[in-house]
């Protein structure tokens, strides 16, 4: 029997079976067996085979990535062209892309890599189309555009959401806060910080004995699900913020265009008369988490035309030290900071200071 005829029996069942408290064990196996067979059905057993997509993996150049992932024909190709001057071959029929098209914009000092993917049929998880290579590409990236058109959004929107998910990429979401550990004996040591509506310590070796692990330290420090723990066993789920696009808003009246801005993450906009790309780039800016290092050599200016970029959650001095080159810790003194992460300007700091926005970094190294 297939994979695939496999995961629809799976998911069949678990459509026939009511959610109670006495059928939750029962639903939390299903779900762990679900997982098990689509991680399967990305990596298939036996490694070997064919290398990645043609043309698909694209060596990863400035600050930061961002995937533009949609149907065909919803108008990445048109917002890639004029947001960064790229050509991607257009046209108002299905699928004119046929590989990834990389393209680079520059904003607030950063360089950020866009990535125009090839359109996304329905069932791209399941290895139809090049679905799967483009869902793969789209895990390497620090946020997702999902460009949607207005006229039909949020079937669209919820198919493309299931292919992610389906791939292990969770959007919009933040790792769960579980202390998780398989240890060589002892049982399942199970415990809840706070009340759980959902799992307990019953379902939850229910859910381990299904990946044949017995012995394991869980410790609940939110509220959780089965689905929850499930991604910490499979321990391959990426987090990445994603931003949705509702393009061809030149279609829509004003009312239709004030209840959009209402919807949370979602920027309506018109790739084909370049109209709201501020929002979108200011917003892009806020999702990416990037903050602007200014340096400073010895007796000089600041040089504010070229900041060094660093994530917001990796911007100690350590980190700006290794960005500049990796060998400039062995010979680090100390730093002089200017700016708002300091009670002093400037103020002499250790490696382990935390920087932020625009701040002046001068390094002073060991003679």
């Amino acid at each position: 029997m297939s994979i695939l005829t496999r995961i629809s029996e799976i998911e069949a069942e678990m459509a026939r079976t009511q959610k109670n408290k006495a059928t939750a064990g029962h639903l939390g196996m299903l779900k762990a067996r679900l997982a098990k067979l689509k991680r399967e059905l990305i990596t298939p057993k036996g490694g070997g085979g064919g290398g990645p997509g043609e043309g698909f993996d694209v060596a990863k150049t400035g600050d930061a990535r961002i995937g533009f992932v949609g149907f065909p024909s919803v108008g990445k190709s048109t917002l890639l062209s004029n947001i960064a001057g790229v050509y991607s071959e257009v046209a108002s029929y299905e699928f004119t892309t046929l590989t990834t098209v990389p393209g680079v914009i520059k904003y607030k000092g950063a360089k950020i890599q866009l990535l125009d993917l090839p359109g996304i049929i329905e069932g791209a998880k399941d290895g139809k189309g090049r679905g799967k290579q483009v869902i793969a590409v789209a895990r390497t990236c620090g946020l997702i555009f999902i460009v949607l058109d207005v006229l039909k959004p949020l079937g669209d929107k919820r198919l493309i959401e299931k292919e992610l998910e389906g791939f292990g990429i969770r959007l919009n979401k933040k790792p769960p806060n579980i202390h998780y550990k398989v240890k060589e004996k002892g049982g399942i040591n199970f415990q809840a910080m706070v009340p759980q509506s959902e799992l307990d310590g019953e379902l939850a070796k229910k859910i381990l004995s299904e990946y044949r692990i017995h012995n394991a330290d869980i410790i609940l420090k939110e509220d959780c699900s089965a689905d929850d723990l499930i991604d910490m066993v499979e321990g391959n789920r990426v987090y990445i913020p994603c931003i949705y696009l509702l393009n061809k808003i030149d279609q829509i009246s004003i009312e239709e265009l004030d209840i959009i801005y209402k919807i949370p993450h979602c920027v309506p906009i018109s790739a084909h008369h370049k109209w709201n790309f501020d929002d979108l780039l200011e917003k892009m800016w806020e999702y990416l988490k990037l903050i602007r290092i200014y340096t400073k050599p010895k007796g000089q200016l600041p040089d504010y035309e070229a900041p060094v970029v660093l994530s917001s959650e990796k911007s100690s001095v350590e980190d700006f030290c290794n960005k500049i080159h990796r060998t400039l810790l062995k010979q680090f003194k100390h730093a002089l900071v200017w700016g708002s992460s300091v009670k002093y300007n400037p103020q002499s700091v250790g490696k382990e200071h935390v920087l932020m926005d625009e701040d002046v970094v001068q390094i002073v190294k060991r003679v």
